[in-house]
Formats: C-alpha cells, sequence, structure tokens
C-alpha cells in the first residue's frame, strides 16, 4: 500500500507548514546550477576550509567597511592566515556576526559539529587538516544535501586549461562543466589574441573569419568538457544587439553551437566591475541592465534556450514579466548581492506569483566548498516560508494537497527545472 503521510491531503495550516519545510529542508537538490566549485583534479582552484571560508571576498569587504585603520593593500599583504585572523577579530569578536555571510560561517561550524562559541580557530582549523580534499567533498555534499553541482570553466585561464588540455573530460559525475566565454563576448579584442596564438584565425577587428573560427573554439571546448551551458557574465551596460562584437557573436557563433549541442545560453547580466580597484576580487558593484537585450535575444533565436540571472533587484519583476511572454527564457537563482534572505523571499514571491513554478529558486554561486552548507541550508528555510504562504492561499479556495505534490513541486524548483531544460 502507499504511505499514507505521502497521498493524505493536507489540511490545516500548520500540516502544510510542517510538510513544506521538511521537503525543502531534507529533499536531495538534484543540482546547484551555478557554482565556481571545481572537483579534486584540479587541485589547488577547489577552495575549502576554514581561512578559505572567512577570507571569502564578501567578508574582505565587510572587514573594509567594519575596521578603516587597515587598508585595502595591507590586508592583501598579510598572508592567508593572518588575514583570516584579523577577519575574525574584527567581524566576529569586536562584532556580532550578524550579516548574511558572517552567520553562514557560524551554521557551517555548526554543521561540522564544532563549537561555536569556544570561537577557537585552533579547533576549527584542525578540524580541517585531518581530512583529505576527497573526503571533505563527500562530507560537504551529504551535508548540504546536494547532488550535483554545475562548475565555471574558462578555457581562457592557463591553470584550468593545463588540466583540460591533460586530463580530458570531467570523471566525477557529481561536478558538471559550464563554459565560460566572458573574455570572447566582453574583450573581443584581448581574446582574438590568445585565439590567434592557440591557432585560431581570429582578428581583434573581427574581421576574416573570426565569427567562423570563434565557432570553431566553442565546438572544440564543447568537445572536450561537454558543457551543459555556455555562461557569460555581462555589465549593467551590455545592449542587444548593438554595433560591438558581441552582437554577431552571440548570433552567428554562441547560439547556433548551443542550438547544435540542445544546450542552453546563460547570460548572467548586472555587474559593474571594479568600481574600488583596492577591494581586488570583492571590488565589484551592481547597475540595472536593460532586460529588453534579453527579450530581444529569446525573440531573435526562439528556438534556442536561455537561462538568465539578472544582478540589479530593480530588473527582477521585469524579468519575471520577461519569461511570461518567452517560453525559451528561464530564471534562475539570486546572485551575488541578491543572496539575501529578505532578497531571496521577495524574488521567489515574485516569480511564484508571476511565473508559478516555472523557474530555479536559487543557486549557491559559491567559491568556497563549504558555503554549499549555508547558502543552501539558509535559502531552503527562505523557500519553504514562501511555500507554505502560498499553498496555504490555495488550500483555502478548497484545492487539496498531497506531500508527493509539494515534493515535485519543490524537486523542479531546486533544480529539476533546469535539468528537464537540457534533457538529462
Amino acid at each position: 500500500m502507499p504511505n499514507s503521510r505521502k497521498t493524505t491531503p493536507l489540511g490545516a495550516r500548520a500540516q502544510i507548514a510542517n510538510a513544506v519545510e521538511r521537503i525543502c529542508l531534507e529533499m536531495p537538490l538534484p543540482v546547484d546550477v551555478h557554482t565556481h566549485l571545481y572537483s579534486a583534479r584540479f587541485g589547488d582552484l577547489l577552495l575549502w576550509g576554514f581561512d578559505e571560508l572567512i577570507t571569502y571576498h564578501y567578508l574582505i569587504a565587510e572587514v573594509c567597511s567594519a575596521n578603516r585603520a587597515i587598508r585595502p593593500e595591507q590586508l592583501f599583504a598579510m598572508t592567508k592566515r593572518e588575514q583570516a585572523d584579523h577577519i575574525w577579530r574584527s567581524l566576529f569578536i569586536e562584532q556580532s556576526p550578524i550579516s548574511e555571510a558572517r552567520r553562514g560561517v557560524l551554521t557551517v561550524l555548526q554543521a561540522y559539529g564544532l563549537d561555536v562559541e569556544s570561537r577557537n580557530l585552533d579547533e576549527y582549523r584542525r578540524f580541517f587538516a585531518d581530512t583529505t580534499v576527497h573526503e571533505h567533498i563527500d562530507r560537504v555534499l551529504a551535508a548540504a544535501k546536494v547532488e550535483k553541482v554545475v562548475m565555471t570553466n574558462d578555457p581562457f585561464d592557463d591553470a584550468e586549461r593545463a588540466v583540460w588540455e591533460s586530463q580530458g573530460a570531467e570523471t566525477d559525475g557529481r561536478f558538471l562543466p559550464a563554459l565560460r566565454i566572458d573574455p570572447i563576448l566582453v574583450r573581443w579584442d584581448h581574446a582574438a589574441e590568445r585565439l590567434q596564438g592557440w591557432g585560431y584565425d581570429c582578428w581583434p577587428d573581427l574581421g576574416g573569419n573570426s565569427v567562423a573560427e570563434a565557432r570553431r573554439f566553442l565546438d572544440d571546448w564543447c568537445d572536450r568538457m561537454a558543457p551543459c551551458y555556455l555562461a557569460v557574465s555581462l555589465e549593467a551596460d551590455f545592449y542587444y544587439p548593438s554595433e560591438y562584437p558581441s552582437t554577431p557573436l552571440i548570433d552567428q557563433a554562441v547560439v547556433p553551437v548551443c542550438m547544435d549541442r540542445g544546450i542552453p545560453f546563460a547570460p548572467m547580466i548586472g555587474v559593474k566591475r571594479q568600481v574600488n580597484p583596492a577591494l581586488g576580487l570583492a571590488g565589484d558593484g551592481v547597475g540595472k541592465c536593460d532586460v529588453g537585450s534579453i527579450e530581444r535575444m529569446c525573440a531573435r533565436h526562439p528556438e534556442c534556450n536561455f537561462l538568465v540571472t539578472l544582478l540589479s533587484r530593480e530588473n527582477q519583476h521585469e524579468l519575471c514579466v520577461a519569461a511570461r511572454k518567452f517560453p525559451n527564457l528561464l530564471p534562475f537563482g539570486c546572485w551575488w548581492f541578491l543572496n539575501d534572505p529578505s532578497i531571496i523571499e521577495e524574488m521567489t514571491r515574485e516569480r511564484v506569483e508571476l511565473l508559478g513554478l516555472s523557474f530555479v529558486a536559487q543557486h549557491s554561486d559559491c567559491r568556497i566548498l563549504d558555503q554549499l552548507i549555508y547558502k543552501w541550508e539558509h535559502s531552503r528555510r527562505t523557500i519553504a516560508k514562501v511555500l507554505t504562504d502560498k499553498y496555504t492561499d490555495i488550500w483555502m479556495t478548497g484545492w487539496r494537497l498531497t506531500e508527493e505534490q509539494i515534493a515535485q513541486d519543490v524537486r523542479g524548483l531546486l533544480g529539476g527545472n533546469f535539468l528537464r531544460m537540457i534533457g538529462r
């Protein structure tokens, strides 16, 4: 007989809330659709451990605001351990760690069974020192209840390129490649010079066979990586179509490769690069973009799927409306500066109300392996809160729910919708 708990209609709000929270917190995440993580074979490119966690660029920005006695250049002159000690003292001891990035560190330590109240950095560091990278990957994925993660793989990065060329395709099935193509669409003049050096007939002015050769380059790397999408991070002032090389490259290289391979193109738009260069990786900002550019891409290429996230909070409503008009547009995640519970809740409510369940609620954007734990723990709880309200709304009309139906909905929002888009 079927499990009665899964088939019995849910009635009172308390029952709905309990079921939704349990499902959201316990369901294995099918896939984290965008991270900056790597599998073990990439060596030091995979960041993990206490000192990496505490020197994450979000916390670099926070400590430079909280403790102005040390300038950014002084902080960066320190060793990684010295930076971690300084950040811990400034952001966790001298202030209460209530920002989202600081709370995230505490959530991770707690998940490992470490004593948060002891504030003992030696204890925390010993915990990570007593494990191997392979053991730690298994531990983190299990603790976060994540089955697969999508990497960000950049063939223009010399260290990463060497791994792909020497070791071939990814062998750990938990790590899915995504081909990152920022240099091609953002700085074609520089990319063309590198492509020339690799044997492709490309020119900074896009002359000759440049577009066809760029497509050949993308095809070559798709053969090598088997990516699940092509991705690019674009500035807030990106516009399509335009007189810049990005337009013919998108139309005649990127989109045709995506369509041939049956994979989406994933533009992530809204960054303002290096608004404060002194902060390094922490120095980027956010700006509103032209959502019309997304609409025009979707309209010009109706057979290509677009997986889109935008960085500005002010762009989210317009993106939802665009997704109602274009079935080849799938919004995903709460990216970067939007990855805070209050904004995740607002965006998830807005998306549910406009799109139903036709989006991907979240991605972690992790750069540090351990962040998978807190980013998904916090997001799952926020998503559960929204869904509880929405399921209660329809229950009040007389519509009854089962846990099986809720689980199906949640799986789609936590990555199942993306897997259906790519046919996996």
